[in-house]
């Protein structure tokens, strides 16, 4: 089994690696190539999916968790 691991891309989307499943509102499954990039800026057209507007827009979230 994969691990699953989410990744918060500074300045940029989630990325989501390891088997993972996006449905939406209605529970309809999304279709991915095994990663995922979520949008995190809310201006992508291809919500909930990353297009790279982010980039364009100056889209800027660096969080680091607290240890």
């Amino acid at each position: 089994m994969t691990d699953l691991v989410i990744e918060i891309r500074d300045n940029g989307p989630y990325r989501i690696r390891g088997g993972v499943t996006v449905r939406d509102a209605g529970g309809n499954v999304l279709e991915t190539d095994g990663v995922v990039a979520l949008c995190r800026c809310g201006l992508s057209p291809k919500k909930p999916f990353c297009d790279g507007t982010h980039r364009s827009a100056g889209f800027e979230s660096a969080p680091r968790a607290n240890s």
